[in-house]
C-alpha cells in the first residue's frame, strides 16, 4: 500500500473512528497479556531465542516507504517510536537500489550500526566469502521504474530475488525470504520465482498486510464452507490496489470447501459494461451491495452508484470448481475494501471491511511483520506463498484482458491448488495515530 497521510485520488477522506487504546494496553496487547474481553495478537510474540540476522533488498528506503514501514520496525519496535516491543529480528545489512532525495537508510545505518553494501551479494554475505545471514526481506515497492503495457509498475521484484537465488546456489545454502506484495509484475517472473524456492527447498513468503490487518465485523470465512460467490469493492490504481483487493477476496474464499483449486478464466469490464453485466447477473447484486453497506465513509457521493463513478471497472473472476468473485474498482466514489460473500447453508450473506490505519505508525504493518518473524524462527510460512502466486497470476491476467478490451480469458496456467494454513484472529486495537511530520 502506498501511504502519503493522503489517499489518492480520492482528497479529503474522512478517517474512520477507532478505540484509541493507551499505549500501555496496545503494549500489552501485541506483547501477547491477554485482558479480559481482548482479542489475542495474531502472532504470538518469540522472544526466547537469539535474534535472527537479516538482510533487507530494497528498491527504495524514504519515510513511509514499504521499506521504512517494515524494515524500521526492526529497528525502532512495533510503534515506530524507538521503544518495545519489537521483533525479535536483527538488521545486520542493507540494499537499497535505488537512493532518491529523502533516503533514510544512511542517517539509520549510523544510528543503528547496521552495513549499506553496494551489491546483493554482499548484501548476503556481509562483504564476506559465504551467506552470512539467517533471513531475507526483498521490498520491491517504491521508487522510479518505468510501467508495463498492462499498466503495472515493473519493479525489479524478480532481479532482486535472482540475485538472492545465485548467492544460495554459491554459497550452497538458503535462507527463508520474503517478499513484499506481489512475486512479480508479470506471471512468468512470479512462477520462476516460485519454482526457485521449491528447487532450493527454502520458505518463501509473500504479499501484503491485508489478510492480516482489522475486519470490521471482526470474522472470518468459516474453514470448509460450501461457499458459491464473493463481491468485493475497491479503489486507486488496479496494479497497486487491485492487488490488495484480491488478497482479500482470496484469503476468505481459499478457506471454502475443498480449498483452493485455482482460477479457470477472468474478465475485466469498464464503464457502462460493469453495471450491463451486473444487471445481466454475471455478479451478484445483492452481495454487491453487502459490500458496499460495510463503507465507514458512507459520505464519499450521493445518489445513485452508477452516476457517482464515471469510469468503473469490474475484474470477474471465474475459479476451477464453479466459485465465482467479482472485485468492482469505484473510484471517486469509494476509498475502502470490502468483501461480502455467499454460503449454501445461510440466508443472508456474509460481509466485512478491511480496515488499515492510514496514518503513521499504520499498526497494520506490525502483524504482517510478525508473520515474517514467525517464519524466519520456524522455517514454516505463516501463509501459503500459493495465494500470493495466485493472485498475482489472476492480477496479471486480468491487465492483460483489460489491454485485449475486456477479452474474457482462459487461464489454465493458474491451477494453482493449495489448502488454507492461516487463521486470521482479530488484532489488537490500533495505537493512536502520530504525527504527519513524524520522521
Amino acid at each position: 500500500m502506498k501511504y502519503n497521510n493522503a489517499r489518492q485520488p480520492n482528497h479529503g477522506a474522512i478517517l474512520p473512528p477507532y478505540d484509541r487504546t493507551t499505549r500501555r494496553d496496545f503494549l500489552a496487547r501485541t506483547g501477547g497479556l491477554l485482558a479480559s474481553g481482548v482479542a489475542a495478537p495474531v502472532f504470538a510474540a518469540i522472544d526466547d531465542k537469539p535474534p535472527k540476522k537479516i538482510a533487507a533488498i530494497v528498491t527504495v528506503y524514504t519515510h513511509n516507504s514499504h521499506a521504512d514501514v517494515i524494515v524500521s520496525r526492526l529497528l525502532q519496535g512495533y510503534n515506530l517510536d524507538g521503544k518495545e516491543p519489537r521483533p525479535n529480528l536483527k538488521l545486520v545489512s542493507l540494499f537499497t537500489d535505488q537512493v532518491p532525495e529523502g533516503d533514510k537508510s544512511r542517517r539509520f545505518a549510523a544510528e543503528h550500526g547496521f552495513r549499506i553494501f553496494p551489491t546483493i551479494a554482499e548484501t548476503l554475505t556481509l562483504g564476506g566469502a559465504e551467506l552470512a545471514v539467517d533471513g531475507v526481506l526483498l521490498i520491491g515497492e517504491h521508487g522510479k521504474y518505468e510501467t508495463s503495457e498492462t499498466g503495472q509498475v515493473m519493479y525489479p521484484r524478480r532481479r532482486i530475488f535472482e540475485e538472492t537465488v545465485a548467492e544460495f546456489r554459491r554459497s550452497g545454502r538458503s535462507v527463508p525470504v520474503f517478499s513484499d506484495k506481489h512475486l512479480s509484475w508479470n506471471w512468468a517472473d512470479a512462477k520462476w520465482m516460485y519454482d526457485a524456492s521449491r528447487e532450493l527447498r527454502f520458505p518463501l513468503m509473500a504479499g501484503s498486510s491485508l489478510p492480516v490487518l482489522w475486519r470490521r465485523p471482526a470474522i472470518e470465512g468459516e474453514l470448509g464452507a460450501a461457499m458459491t460467490e464473493a463481491v468485493g469493492i475497491s479503489y486507486h490504481t488496479l496494479d497497486a490496489y487491485g492487488f490488495h483487493a484480491l488478497e482479500g477476496l482470496q484469503c476468505l474464499c481459499e478457506r471454502r470447501r475443498g480449498g483452493e483449486v485455482g482460477v479457470a478464466a477472468v474478465q475485466c469490464l469498464e464503464g457502462p459494461a460493469v453495471w450491463k453485466a451486473r444487471d445481466a447477473g454475471r455478479f451478484d447484486g445483492a452481495l454487491f451491495e453487502a459490500a458496499m453497506a460495510r463503507r465507514e465513509h458512507t459520505n464519499r457521493f450521493k445518489g445513485r452508484i452508477e452516476d457517482a463513478v464515471k469510469d468503473p471497472i469490474l475484474f470477474l473472476i471465474e475459479y476451477r470448481d464453479g466459485f465465482r468473485a467479482a472485485i468492482l474498482t469505484l473510484n471517486y466514489a469509494n476509498d475502502e475494501w470490502c468483501i461480502a460473500w455467499r454460503q449454501r447453508d445461510r440466508k443472508e450473506p456474509l460481509s466485512t471491511l478491511f480496515w488499515t490505519q492510514e496514518a503513521r505508525p499504520f499498526g497494520h504493518f506490525t502483524f504482517l511483520t510478525q508473520g515474517i518473524e514467525q517464519m524466519m524462527h520456524t522455517g514454516k510460512p505463516a501463509w501459503p506463498v500459493e495465494r500470493t502466486l495466485l493472485t498475482t497470476g489472476t492480477l496479471d491476467a486480468l491487465l492483460i484482458s483489460k489491454l485485449k478490451g475486456g477479452s474474457r480469458l482462459d487461464t489454465p496456467h493458474l491451477a494453482v491448488a493449495y489448502q488454507p494454513t492461516f487463521t486470521w484472529r482479530e488484532p489488537p486495537a490500533p495505537p493512536p495515530d502520530r504525527p504527519i511530520n513524524d520522521q
